[in-house]
């Protein structure tokens, strides 16, 4: 939980309304959780994943007795939230245990289906604004995000045997997944973390009518949630799309930005 002020799209943003800050936070705490049993534990992750799932059943029932996952009780009883995002969110680290490649751009994001889109739609359901499009909306932001922080860590995942760049593209380009990081290799790498951003930045573009359908302070928050994602993006373009030689991480200023930007964004006019 101490992790939370510190990543790249703060969870319980100051902006939304203090009641719900709370729940999202517990969700937080639930999200990390799982994250860091299927990245960084040193015993049977698939095990300890499949403890997660009962005790968020537990949790459910008013019965949780682990310290995340009681807050997140509350959470879910008061709010009446759906499991299947929680579940979405533990099959994807479930995944992560076996499935070190994708072959396709949509192999990817069905992925990202599992391990971002949740979200999103756990902090709609949080604020009482899901409808249909709205869910559209956030599951493209979401999705673009998570391709963006693949692309900030290339390298990290590469030295954990693990490639989130479409195989496919990386072929195209020349680049051997086998030597990803490789001096000889750079040049083919950075075309296809271009081609992987693009890609990214026209799924981020759904921030800016998603939050002109929410109230006030959500709609500020969720259009600094796309923002940051832009402005990572755009420190990666400055980088020359060299991710590996430069660590790539939005500045305060571009941030800003993009976040006017998205907020002031023309709305699209149908044909």
């Amino acid at each position: 939980m101490a992790q939370a002020s510190s990543e790249n799209f703060p969870v319980a943003s100051h902006l939304l309304p203090r009641a719900v800050r709370p729940h999202l936070l517990a969700i937080y705490g639930f999200a990390r959780l799982v994250d860091d049993i299927g990245d960084e534990s040193a015993g049977d992750r698939l095990a300890e994943l499949e403890w997660a799932e009962r005790e968020l059943e537990r949790a459910a029932a008013g019965e949780a007795h682990h310290p995340v996952f009681v807050p997140l009780s509350s959470t879910i009883r008061q709010l009446d939230l759906a499991l299947q995002p929680f579940r979405d969110l533990i099959e994807a680290n479930r995944r992560d245990q076996s499935v070190t490649r994708y072959p396709t751009f949509d192999d990817l994001v069905g992925y990202c289906m599992l391990s971002a889109a949740p979200v999103g739609r756990l902090v709609l359901a949080v604020l009482d604004c899901a409808t249909p499009e709205r869910i559209a909306h956030s599951d493209r932001v979401c999705i673009g995000l998570q391709i963006v922080e693949h692309l900030q860590d290339v390298a990290e995942d590469a030295g954990n045997g693990r490639v989130y760049l479409p195989l496919e593209d990386l072929r195209s380009n020349g680049c051997d997944v086998e030597r990803l990081l490789d001096a000889d290799q750079r040049a083919a790498l950075c075309r296809t973390v271009a081609r992987e951003a693009d890609r990214a930045r026209s799924l981020l573009a759904d921030g800016a009518p998603l939050a002109r359908q929410l109230p006030l302070r959500a709609r500020l928050a969720v259009a600094g949630f796309s923002a940051g994602g832009a402005a990572a993006l755009d420190a990666i373009e400055r980088a020359g799309f060299d991710v590996v030689a430069r660590r790539c991480r939005p500045t305060k200023a571009r941030f800003a930005w993009q976040w006017v930007r998205t907020l002031l964004a023309p709305v699209a006019v149908a044909a």
